[in-house]
């Protein structure tokens, strides 16, 4: 017997009823927001304070490599590049767990800040070992968006002859084997061109710079001059064995800065070379200026939003500035002018040094050479106008406006206080702009 069918009434109320029960909610069940709250993205461009040139267990530092994020993450640090020799942190590897006194305490501060269940432990033929953490499988415990970031890079470690020939590849997606060239401009070139050309193949935007050129006296100012793709190179490095200042014979990495500036825009018309900051960082368990510790050189990166390819948009556009310690609120380059602004620290005096080559120094050169008139294989003799002072401040904000006969003009500003772990015995904190070309 078929069922009886329910009137156009019934069905009606039935409909009510329901659209009622759909629209009821509890308080304990708010409705959904119509929209979701927007990302932290916003607010303009800031400065970012990162460092790019660090080392861990999966080379020659002394520390894991969480440990080590974490010690720049709980410092105010917003990113930072892992950049071991010829590795990227990636695979499986172990460590030894106790064949010193150091590694020993190193793995019982891991346990402490990680965890047991973190901290992974086996036995080989009796030797305990702890397992290297690959980056993909840390960075999700200390990264946070817009706060800290870690990108994934190499120190591409090689040499010509005796010369070291190192540089960091910063946002690597695979490591790059160091090739050979016939000198060392030529071993330079190579390698900064196949790191160029990984980044293009995978589309992972990334940059390449020199490492400490006076490291070994690896490189002169005319042998990176020669190097047309060197867009970077580290003109303050805070290991204590890199040679910063130079000596007698050789010259200071901020005297080399200064002659490829004026060579290049004055003499072979080519675009300026960025000054890059940094660590270099190995040791993390026991600190001295003799000692190669973190927190001694920095880059400060203008952009709108922290991200690997916003730190290298940045730099590439170098917008960017390099410091030991003193902090910069804004560096402006407008109307043809370079301005400086401090965010000063109570007790603290600066001074704001401008450095420019004017466009009729004297470029030309004279080598340097020993007692007996041979020439040696160092940075040859310019004139003391290549990178002259050409204005000096003690305001906290001070500016340059160029003239018309400036090759470019650069900022270097250094304060009256020590530096807390110096890279030499008596170091004060300082801050370095670009260099701007009008």
């Amino acid at each position: 017997m078929p069922a009886p069918r329910r009137s156009l009434l019934a069905l009606l109320m039935t409909a009510a009823a329901f659209s009622a029960a759909v629209a009821f909610r509890s308080p304990e069940q708010p409705a959904p927001p119509s929209e979701p709250p927007p990302l932290t993205t916003t607010g303009g461009p800031k400065f970012w304070k990162g460092n790019l040139h660090t080392h861990s267990l999966w080379s020659d530092g002394d520390d894991f490599p969480e440990m080590i994020a974490d010690w720049y993450k709980t410092r105010g640090y917003h990113f930072l590049a892992l950049t071991d020799h010829n590795v990227q942190s990636d695979g499986e590897r172990w460590t030894a767990a106790d064949t010193t006194p150091v590694r020993k305490g190193a793995v019982a501060k891991y346990v402490k800040r990680f965890g047991a269940p973190w901290v992974e432990r086996r036995t080989v033929a009796e030797n305990a070992q702890v397992r290297l953490k690959p980056l993909r499988e840390f960075r999700s415990l200390l990264e946070e968006p817009g706060t800290f970031l870690l990108i994934p890079a190499e120190e591409i470690t090689h040499r010509y002859k005796t010369k070291p020939v190192h540089m960091n590849g910063i946002n690597l997606r695979d490591p790059i084997k160091p090739i050979d060239g016939a000198d060392v401009t030529e071993t330079v070139r190579a390698n900064i061109r196949q790191a160029e050309a990984a980044g293009k193949k995978t589309g992972w935007p990334g940059l390449v710079f020199l490492n400490h050129p006076n490291f070994g006296w690896g490189q002169t100012a005319e042998d990176m001059l020669a190097v047309e793709e060197l867009k970077f190179f580290e003109v303050f490095n805070g290991h204590p064995g890199v040679r910063n200042y130079g000596d007698a014979t050789h010259a200071s990495t901020e005297k080399v800065w200064d002659i490829i500036l004026a060579l290049r825009l004055g003499k072979l018309k080519m675009p300026v070379v960025y000054g890059v900051g940094t660590d270099d960082a190995h040791g993390y368990h026991a600190f001295g200026a003799n000692k190669v510790n973190p927190g001694r050189g920095w880059c400060m990166v203008r952009a709108p939003y922290l991200s690997a390819e916003a730190v290298v948009r940045a730099m590439h556009a170098g917008d960017f500035y390099f410091s030991s310690g003193v902090v910069l609120s804004d560096v402006r380059t407008t109307n043809g002018t370079l301005a400086v602004d401090i965010q000063a620290e109570k007790g603290v005096t600066y001074t704001t040094e401008f450095f420019a080559t004017l466009k009729d120094a004297d470029l030309d050169s004279k080598p340097t050479t020993d007692n007996d008139g041979k020439e040696l294989d160092v940075t040859r003799r310019y004139s003391a106008d290549v990178g002259k002072v050409v204005a000096t401040s003690t305001e906290l904000q001070s500016s340059y406006k160029l003239t018309g006969k400036e090759l470019y003009v650069r900022a270097k500003v250094t304060s009256s206080k020590p530096h807390p772990n110096p890279y030499q015995k008596g170091d004060v904190e300082v801050a370095w702009t670009q260099p701007f070309v009008q």
